[in-house]
């Protein structure tokens, strides 16, 4: 039989397990992900990030969530491996996000600006894109960004750098 103490040491334990899994998605520690450089070339000239690679079914799921900011120079990559139709939401997403949706060959195949934070309604590209670019919400109207710009990155077979 166990003593009071030991019971109340179990159950401090059961609470703070609880607790901790219970923590909100912005106060868990956000995983270090590969970054690269990237370039979009525009109408005002190349336009430079760094970039954080979403590449697995893991990382390609948890995103921008719960990040309260992001440099305005960055931004995140999310590679499919293939073209594919693309679907995204907003959902635990505390910053508005522009989503450039880009083909295979690195065109820009269209933009969702300024999507909107915790906004459960999806938001799909315009046809079969190998990959999505999340930068800062704003980031593509304040750079003159638009569907048909040239994204270079090492996913659509032109390298700008190599990874870090």
């Amino acid at each position: 039989m166990m003593d009071f103490v030991g019971m109340m040491r179990r159950g401090l334990l059961v609470l703070m397990l609880v607790c901790g899994a219970a923590l909100p998605v912005s106060a868990q520690p956000q995983p270090t992900l590969p970054q690269s450089d990237l370039v979009i070339e525009t109408s005002k000239g190349p336009q430079k990030f760094r970039v954080e690679l979403a590449d697995t079914d893991a990382t390609r799921s948890r995103g921008m969530m719960g990040r309260r900011s992001m440099p305005p120079d960055a931004g995140m990559l999310f590679d499919f491996g293939q073209e594919l139709p693309a679907t995204f939401w907003m959902k635990n997403t505390l910053i508005p996000l522009d989503m450039l949706f880009i083909r295979a060959d690195g065109t820009i195949l269209n933009i969702h600006q300024r999507a909107i934070p915790h906004d459960e309604t999806g938001i799909s590209s315009a046809g079969p894109v190998r990959g999505v670019l999340e930068l800062n919400g704003g980031t593509a109207s304040r750079l003159g960004i638009r569907p048909g710009d040239r994204v270079r990155h090492a996913i659509f077979g032109s390298s700008t750098a190599t990874k870090r």
